[in-house]
C-alpha cells in the first residue's frame, strides 16, 4: 500500500514538484523514513536530498558567514523579527537563510528572476519548514504572486536583489510599507533604482546599499560575475573562447570581471561604454573601445553587463556575423532587445538546452538562457566563497538595521565601514592570511598634519 502512495506521489511530482509538503502530511511519515522511500524510487526526495547535499557543500566553503552564524546562534540578535527575501534562491543563498533562522529571525523567501531559482534547493528549504515560494521558471503572474506570498509574512526587514520586494512596497502594497524598519539591496540595477527613489523624496524606509560594500563589489561583480558569466556561457554552449573577438558592454566592477577573464581565455576583447571615465580605464586595461554601433560588426561573442535597457537593439543584430552569440549578465532581460530579435527573425528554435537560434533569413544568431542572467540561468550563479562575503554583508545589515533603524532616516546608506572590514578581516582569517599591524606611532604620525617633510 506505502509502494502505491510512493508511486503516486513520483507520477505527480513530474508535474508538481512543489507540491511535497502537502504529500509528505499525506503519508504522515518520519522525515528519515521518507528519505529512504523517496531515494529507492526516484521520487521527488531525491530532489530535496540533491537541495540538502548542495546545501551542505556551500555551508563547507563559507567560513566567513560559518563564523557569523556561530555568533548568531549565541546572541539571538534577530529574536522576534521577520525577515521577508527576494534572491536567487540556490544554495549560497540557503545559507544565508539559515544563518538569519540562527539568529532567531522567522523568514520568507522567494527567487528574485524568474529562471534563476534552483527547485532542488527550494524543495530542501521547504522541507525545512522554512517558508519559501520559488520555482523555476515562473510565469510573470507566478512570479508577483510568491513576491506578495512573502510580503503576507509582514516582514520587519527586507532583503532584495533587484529591488522588486521594494517597489511592490511602494506600490500595492504601501499599507505594509509603514511597517518595515529598513531593507538592504544586493546588485547594482536594484540601488540604482532606488536611488531614483531617495532623489524623488518617495523612499518610505532606510535602505542598506550592500552592493557598494567593498567586500561585496571588489569581489562578487568583479571576481564572481567574471567567473561565473563565463561558467554559464560555456556550460550552454561547449565552445572555444581563445581567438574570438567579445563584445563586453559596459565596463563597470562586472564588465571589468568579464572582460579580464574572457581575456584570460584567449579572446580579444572590445568593450562599449558611454562614461568616459570608464572607457579610459578599459583603454588603460588593454581592451578596445568603440561604440556598439561599430562592435556589433566585429563581435563572436556579445556580453551585456550594464543594468540599463536596449544595449544591443535591431540596428545592432542587423549588424552582426552569422552564428554571433548573445549572453546578459545584467539582472533584467531587457539589456538584449528580445522583442527586435524576435520581430527580424524568420523562425525562432531551442537548439541546445538554454541555446536558442534565431534566423533571420542571411544569417543567424543565438541567444543565451532567455536573455535572462547567464550565469544563474544556465550555471550555479557565483563562487562559494565570493558569496561567502555578499551575503555575510546580507547578515550583518539586517543586525544593523534591527539595532539603528530608529536612527536611520529614509534614505540609502553605505554598509558602515567597521562591518566592511569585519567580513574583509574574517576572510583573511579563514584563507590563513596574516596582515601587519600598525605601530602607534604610525598612526600618530598618519594623524597628525604637523609633521611634513
Amino acid at each position: 500500500m506505502i509502494w502505491v502512495k510512493i508511486m503516486t506521489i513520483k507520477f505527480l511530482s513530474t508535474f508538481q514538484p512543489w507540491l511535497y509538503l502537502s504529500q509528505k502530511e499525506v503519508l504522515n511519515s518520519s522525515q528519515l523514513h521518507l528519505s529512504k522511500l523517496y531515494s529507492q524510487h526516484g521520487g521527488i526526495m531525491d530532489m530535496v536530498e540533491s537541495g540538502y547535499r548542495k546545501i551542505e557543500w556551500a555551508e563547507k566553503h563559507m567560513k566567513v558567514i560559518g563564523r557569523i552564524r556561530e555568533i548568531y546562534s549565541k546572541e539571538k540578535p534577530l529574536e522576534g523579527y521577520k525577515v521577508g527575501m527576494a534572491l536567487h534562491v540556490e544554495a549560497k543563498t540557503a545559507v544565508l537563510v539559515k544563518t538569519l533562522i540562527d539568529g532567531g529571525a522567522d523568514v520568507a523567501i522567494t527567487g528574485c528572476n524568474p529562471l534563476s531559482s534552483q527547485d532542488d534547493v527550494s524543495e530542501a528549504l521547504r522541507d525545512m519548514g522554512i517558508k519559501c515560494y520559488s520555482k523555476r521558471g515562473m510565469s510573470e503572474e507566478e512570479y508577483y504572486s510568491a513576491l506578495n506570498k512573502v510580503l503576507d509574512s509582514e516582514p520587519d526587514v527586507i532583503i532584495d536583489d533587484g529591488a522588486d520586494l521594494i517597489f511592490l512596497l511602494h506600490g500595492e502594497r504601501q499599507a505594509l510599507a509603514e511597517k518595515i524598519m529598513g531593507a538592504s539591496e544586493e546588485t547594482t540595477t536594484g540601488i540604482i533604482r532606488i536611488r531614483a527613489m531617495e532623489e524623488e523624496g518617495v523612499l518610505k524606509f532606510p535602505v542598506i546599499d550592500v552592493n557598494n560594500a567593498m567586500t561585496k563589489f571588489l569581489f562578487d561583480n568583479r571576481y564572481g560575475t567574471g567567473q561565473s558569466t563565463w561558467d554559464g556561457i560555456l556550460r550552454s554552449t561547449n565552445m572555444l573562447i581563445a581567438g574570438k573577438k567579445v563584445v563586453v558592454a559596459g565596463y563597470g566592477w562586472c564588465g571589468r570581471g568579464i572582460a579580464m577573464r574572457a581575456k584570460g581565455l584567449g579572446a580579444k576583447v572590445i568593450v562599449t561604454e558611454v562614461d568616459e571615465i570608464r572607457a579610459l580605464e578599459a583603454v588603460m586595461d588593454g581592451f578596445e573601445v568603440m561604440p556598439m554601433d561599430e562592435a556589433s560588426k566585429l563581435g563572436d561573442i556579445f556580453i551585456t553587463a550594464t543594468g540599463d535597457k536596449d544595449v544591443i537593439t535591431s540596428q545592432h543584430i542587423r549588424n552582426m556575423k552569422d552564428g554571433a552569440i548573445l549572453a546578459n549578465s545584467g539582472h533584467f532581460n531587457v539589456e538584449i532587445n528580445i522583442p527586435d530579435l524576435e520581430r527580424l527573425s524568420k523562425s525562432v528554435r531551442e537548439v541546445r538546452g538554454g541555446v536558442t537560434e534565431y534566423d533571420l533569413g542571411d544569417k543567424r544568431v543565438y541567444l543565451l538562457a532567455e536573455g535572462r542572467l547567464v550565469n544563474l540561468v544556465a550555471g550555479d550563479g557565483h563562487p562559494i566563497e565570493v558569496m561567502d562575503m555578499s551575503f555575510s554583508d546580507q547578515a550583518l545589515s539586517v543586525k544593523y538595521i534591527v539595532e539603528n533603524h530608529e536612527k536611520l532616516e529614509n534614505k540609502v546608506y553605505r554598509l558602515p565601514d567597521e562591518l566592511d572590514r569585519f567580513v574583509a578581516k574574517l576572510k583573511l582569517e579563514s584563507m590563513g592570511v596574516r596582515i601587519d599591524q600598525l605601530t602607534e606611532e604610525q598612526k600618530r604620525y598618519l594623524s597628525d598634519w604637523r609633521q611634513g617633510t
